[in-house]
């Protein structure tokens, strides 16, 4: 795929023409890590095995972090195109480039996206044995500043969650005999009622199935406490932070927008092979994995055809947690489930007051009937 024509870095033998994804590791800086202890003394080490260390330590960033690394080092390299640093300068990088270059971003990327960039030319010096020295008061005040000045175009609006009752309206404009819409309504109650991501479930891309990374038949199971409360238990092999799997789950529900009678239903009409993509559907002779741009396509279709605004991927994970929480299930249960990290829940927390509603009733009995079945709020900063 031919460069942006904005973003065209200048011709460089270190720099090949390749996938953004591959640039991390395929685009090489003058110097590089060497086979010299501190001390300056030489360390019997093949050029092999520096390689190997280059090679696992790629691993050590998701694919989809690697993409958006990329991009964030295609930026940096055009930049110093157009400032015509040479390359020994690029790579250990002064704090003045750097600054320079959040600067140049300000006002022009979002506050997010700039962090992202700055994180992908880091990586790159790691991946490559390089050090990485800033100032980084200075970086952390750049950075702030970034966020005052990001265009408005760049900020994104409030994500919506979604609900049951939107789920329930999906189903239906879904067809749940058909291949294709029977995956797509088991993806999303397995999703919405595990408290899951989108992309935990489905592929990035028709060609990247990965039995190693994505989830399969094979990888669930049924569970049972010791009240026998039975759960259906997931094991994703690979998240974003948990590169040795974690497991997610859900129960039985009530009404249309029931996750077992979904999953069952998809069990039924596609029956997947045990060590394929869990939600792959019957697609001519064979099966075709679920993308994640092929999930969220259907559910936007459906809900159009529904009458409703679309929602974006995200708004299931946040549906689902809003959803316990109105249940009135205590917010730590709920953080755990969701596998949420403090900040990420908290903010979410205070974007809608139906949560906080039954905290701040004048009519005491109301409150205390409310926090007898919830724990203490987490401690707002």
């Amino acid at each position: 795929k031919a460069y942006n024509t904005s973003l065209t870095p200048n011709p460089s033998s270190l720099r090949p023409h390749c996938l953004a994804r591959e640039r991390l590791h395929l685009w090489i800086p003058t110097s590089s890590r060497n086979a010299r202890d501190k001390q300056g003394n030489i360390v019997p080490l093949l050029p092999s095995d520096l390689q190997r260390i280059r090679d696992t330590l790629i691993h050590a960033y998701a694919e989809a972090t690697r993409e958006t690394y990329g991009s964030g080092l295609l930026t940096f390299h055009v930049y110093c195109d157009s400032k015509m640093i040479p390359e020994h300068q690029r790579a250990p990088v002064s704090n003045i480039l750097i600054s320079s270059f959040i600067t140049s971003m300000a006002g022009h990327y979002s506050a997010k996206t700039i962090v992202n960039y700055i994180s992908g030319v880091r990586a790159w010096h790691i991946l490559h044995g390089l050090t990485w020295s800033l100032n980084d008061m200075e970086t952390d005040a750049l950075l702030k500043a970034a966020i005052s000045l990001a265009p408005a175009s760049t900020k994104r609006s409030k994500r919506e969650p979604y609900t049951i009752d939107m789920i329930t309206a999906i189903r239906d404009q879904l067809n749940l005999a058909d291949p294709l819409d029977a995956a797509v309504f088991a993806c999303l109650t397995t999703a919405f009622f595990a408290t899951a991501r989108a992309g935990e479930f489905t592929i990035p891309r028709l060609d990247t199935f990965d039995p190693a990374k994505h989830v399969k038949p094979s990888n669930v199971s049924d569970t049972q406490d010791r009240q026998n409360l039975r759960m259906k238990t997931f094991f994703l092999p690979r998240t974003k932070s948990a590169l040795e799997g974690e497991e997610v789950s859900w129960a039985k529900q009530t009404g249309p927008s029931d996750p077992e009678e979904a999953f069952a239903n998809h069990l039924r009409v596609n029956d997947p092979p045990q060590n394929n993509a869990l939600f792959a559907y019957r697609h001519n002779d064979s099966y075709r994995p679920l993308t994640k741009t092929k999930f969220l396509q259907r559910l936007t279709s459906a809900t159009k055809a529904a009458g409703r605004q679309p929602v974006s991927g995200h708004g299931i994970r946040i549906g689902s947690t809003l959803e316990y929480l109105l249940r009135n299930i205590p917010f730590d249960v709920v953080k755990v489930k969701g596998r949420w990290s403090s900040d990420a829940f908290l903010a979410y927390l205070r974007r809608h007051a139906q949560i906080l509603a039954p905290y701040m009733q004048a009519t005491p009995e109301l409150q205390e009937q409310f926090l007898r079945h919830t724990v203490n709020l987490p401690p707002v900063r």
